[in-house]
């Protein structure tokens, strides 16, 4: 496969997770709660991943690389939790921005994890995505914000939380199909969110036939698609990079704010936008000329998956 495609997959994964937030106020406004939205997510996701994991050829693995697979899906349904719960105590330009941390935590991650060290470039890349998140979100145009200090810990748990499913999707059981791997990975997510959310108190017919629409779609667009992609790009781009293109979650979410929700973008967010996207073209210009140099970020032992 050509450098382009991994990146794309990364891209495009990030773009589903934006997807999310508006699907989330649409469904806040219908008077569903938090546990209520993330555990039907979290279900019905599951359930639809599963249904595609049948209808593809599966490897036979061990009940050790299936509990590393599960365990690895932790922080994908943690991710989700502590961002909603950062919403209920921070305006949301706010908690966005603590959630976009993850751009230099993934970075930091591949330096001691993985011992790559960020070129100037890539750091050069994280500053102007930082920037243009701060423009996009709208925070230089809403006037004075105050910042409640549990909000900001579960911002930045979020952000921590979702460093390390990037980090996990790009490392764990890479040679699993992606398919089947996500699957697990998202039965991992599952098990977690339920665990928080207490189904038995809002778990009921009624409930899940009335949310269920809701619950497609964010399955589809925060449980299904993003660990697929994922599960085929991130091993290939690394964390580092891949934390870079996943900023693209912010275009769509100001995108969407505009044409489903009808909310108004000052043109300053519209500039921000630009500018994440400059930010993730320059953190990828050396990977996409020459993936096979060390410095991009693939591991050694990935590079010759790009022979073919």
């Amino acid at each position: 496969m050509k450098a382009w495609f991994y990146v794309m997959c990364v891209f495009l994964g990030g773009c589903s997770f934006g997807v999310l937030s508006t699907f989330v106020k649409l469904a806040y406004d219908t008077g569903f709660t938090m546990f209520e939205v993330t555990g039907s997510q979290a279900i019905i996701g599951t359930i639809m991943i599963w249904v595609l994991a049948l209808l593809v050829k599966k490897q036979k693995l061990t009940k050790k690389q299936i509990i590393k697979l599960a365990i690895s899906g932790f922080p994908m349904g943690l991710t989700g939790i502590f961002y909603y719960y950062s919403l209920e105590t921070l305006d949301a330009s706010l908690a966005i921005i603590f959630l976009f941390q993850f751009i230099w935590i993934g970075a930091i991650a591949d330096w001691i994890i993985l011992k790559r060290k960020p070129s100037f470039q890539k750091i050069l890349s994280i500053i102007i995505v930082l920037i243009g998140s701060v423009m996009a979100a709208g925070i230089l145009t809403s006037g004075e914000k105050t910042i409640d200090l549990s909000g900001a810990m579960w911002g930045v748990l979020a952000a921590l939380s979702y460093s390390l499913f990037l980090l996990t999707s790009g490392l764990v059981e890479k040679e699993v199909p992606a398919i089947q791997r996500s699957a697990i990975l998202s039965t991992g997510s599952m098990i977690i969110v339920l665990l928080i959310a207490n189904p038995l108190s809002w778990l009921n017919t009624d409930t899940m036939i009335n949310i269920a629409p809701y619950g497609v779609l964010l399955g589809l667009f925060g449980v299904v698609i993003p660990p697929i992609l994922f599960a085929v790009g991130m091993p290939k781009v690394g964390p580092g990079t891949g934390s870079i293109l996943t900023a693209s979650e912010l275009p769509v979410v100001v995108l969407l704010s505009m044409f489903v929700l009808s909310e108004q973008v000052q043109w300053i967010q519209w500039v921000g936008v630009l500018v994440i996207l400059v930010g993730i073209i320059l953190g990828n210009r050396s990977f996409l000329s020459n993936p096979f140099r060390e410095k991009t970020g693939l591991l050694k032992e990935n590079k010759k998956n790009f022979t073919s």
